[in-house]
C-alpha cells in the first residue's frame, strides 16, 4: 500500500518547502514530492506530520561505532543489527563503517566477515560499505590511532582488501606523501573507491596536487593534518583553494572551532562540505573508558580523548551536528540538511538514490523539527522509527 506523508515542510536542497506532501509507492520509491494542493487524489496510508520538516535521512560516511558498538568487534551481525536499528534515532538511514585492523590478515579477515553481513542487512539504517581509515597513514599524523597499525602503501595489500571487499569498500584515507601510494590512490579509483585524503602531514604543494589528481575527498579536514600558515599553507590551504574537492567536517564544536567552519563553508561552499560525526563505542553512553583502534578512550564532558588528552573520534551526534552547523556557524536549514545527506551520497556516489527528496529515489526519509529533534524515521519505505 501507497504512503502519503502530508502536511509537511519539505527539505529540498535550496530551499524549504512549505505545505508539502510525499507519497511513496509499494517498491519504496518516492513516486510524488510537492506541494500538497498539487497532490492529485491517491489511495494509500496517509500519515500527518504535524507540519514538521520533512527531510532526507541522514549519511554518515565517516563513524566508527556508537552506542556500545565499535565496527570490527564482536559478532559482526549482532553489532550491526544493534547499530543499525539505535542510530536511525538520530536522523541517520544510511552509514558507511570506518574500520582499521593492526595486521593485513585480520583486516582482510575483517572485510570478507562484514561481505556476509551486508549480503544479509539488518532492519534499520542502510549499510553502505566499509571505509578504510589505514593503514596506509602518517604516523607524524596518528591522531588516536596506535602507529603500530601503520605501514607503507603497498599494491598487493590493496589488491587483498579490494578482493576480500567485492565491491562493499567505498572510501580509503591515504597519506599522499607516502612512498608508493600515488599507485595505491590509483588502483582504488580504477576499482570504484573514493579515495580521500586524511592523517598527512605533506606539503601545501603536494597537497594540491594531490587534490587535483587522485583525491577527491578529505577525511575530517582540519584534524589529522598539516594546518595553515602565511609561508606554508599547508594541507588546509590546498583544501580552501581545490576546485572540486569535497571535505568533512566534524562539526561537534569539538574538534573545529566554529570560526574554523565558517571559513571552511566560505571558501568551499555548502555543495562540497560533508558532515560527518567519527563517532565512537561512547556515542549514546553515559561518561566511561571505551576502546577504540586499540587504544582506551576516555569520554568525559563530551569529549573522547586518549589518556594524554588527545582526541580520540567523538561522541557526537549527526542531528546535533546539523543543528551545530545552523546555530553556530549561521548555515541555513536547507544547506545543513544537505550537508548530511546530498553532499555525503554525492561524495561516495549514492546520489542516484540517496539524499535528496526527489521522485525515483529511495524513500529514506526523517521527520524532524527546528531544533533537529528526530520524530521519526523510514528506510526504503519502510518505517524504522516513530515517535509522532
Amino acid at each position: 500500500m501507497k504512503k502519503i506523508l502530508q502536511n509537511c515542510r519539505l527539505a529540498f536542497p535550496d530551499r524549504i518547502l512549505p505545505d508539502g506532501a510525499v507519497v511513496i509507492d509499494d517498491n519504496g520509491k518516492i513516486e510524488f514530492a510537492g506541494r500538497r494542493s498539487e497532490l492529485t487524489e491517491h489511495d494509500g496510508e496517509f500519515m500527518d506530520l504535524d507540519g514538521k520538516i520533512l527531510s532526507p535521512g541522514f549519511i554518515d560516511i565517516h563513524v566508527h561505532g556508537g552506542k556500545g558498538v565499535t565496527f570490527g568487534v564482536g559478532d559482526l551481525a549482532e553489532t550491526t543489527a544493534d547499530y543499525s536499528q539505535w542510530v536511525v534515532s538520530n536522523g541517520v538511514t544510511a552509514y558507511l563503517m570506518s574500520v582499521a585492523e593492526k595486521t593485513p590478515e585480520k583486516l582482510v579477515d575483517m572485510i570478507e566477515r562484514y561481505v556476509a553481513v551486508f549480503t544479509n542487512p539488518p532492519e534499520g539504517a542502510e549499510t553502505l560499505g566499509l571505509h578504510l581509515e589505514g593503514p596506509f597513514l602518517n604516523v607524524e599524523k596518528k591522531g588516536a590511532f596506535n602507529p603500530t597499525w601503520f605501514r607503507m602503501p603497498d599494491l598487493a595489500e590493496i589488491k587483498s582488501y579490494i578482493g576480500a571487499g567485492k565491491g562493499w569498500i567505498r572510501q580509503m584515507t591515504l597519506a599522499p606523501e607516502l612512498p608508493g601510494a600515488d599507485e595505491v590512490a590509483r588502483l582504488c579509483n580504477e576499482s570504484g573507491i573514493v579515495v580521500a585524503m586524511g592523517h598527512t602531514n605533506t606539503s601545501f604543494e603536494d597537497a594540491e596536487k594531490a587534490l587535483s589528481g587522485e583525491y577527491h575527498h578529505v577525511t575530517h579536514t582540519f584534524n589529522a593534518q598539516r594546518g595553515f600558515s602565511q609561508r606554508a599553507p599547508g594541507v588546509f590551504g590546498a583544501i580552501l583553494v581545490s576546485d572540486d574537492v569535497t571535505a568533512e567536517l566534524i562539526a561537534d564544536t569539538v574538534h573545529v572551532h566554529p570560526g574554523a567552519m565558517r571559513l571552511l563553508m566560505r571558501c568551499l561552499g555548502s555543495d562540497r562540505v560533508v558532515a560527518i560525526t567519527d563517532a565512537m563505542t561512547g556515542c549514546g553512553f553515559e561518561d566511561g573508558v571505551y576502546e577504540l583502534v586499540g587504544f582506551d578512550v576516555y569520554v568525559k564532558d563530551g569529549k573522547a580523548t586518549l589518556k594524554n588528552g588527545t582526541l580520540a573520534g567523538s561522541i557526537a551526534r549527526l542531528n546535533r551536528c546539523v543543528e551545530n552547523l545552523i546555530n553556530h556557524v549561521g548555515v541555513t536549514l536547507s544547506d545543513a540538511i544537505k550537508m548530511a545527506s546530498l553532499n555525503p551520497a554525492r561524495a561516495i556516489g549514492v546520489d542516484d538514490r540517496l539524499g535528496s527528496i526527489e521522485v525515483g529515489k529511495d524513500a529514506s526519509l526523517i521527520v524532524i523539527d527546528e531544533s533537529i529533534n528526530v520524530w521519526f524515521a523510514m528506510v526504503n519505505g519502510q518505517i524504522v522509527y516513530n515517535r509522532m
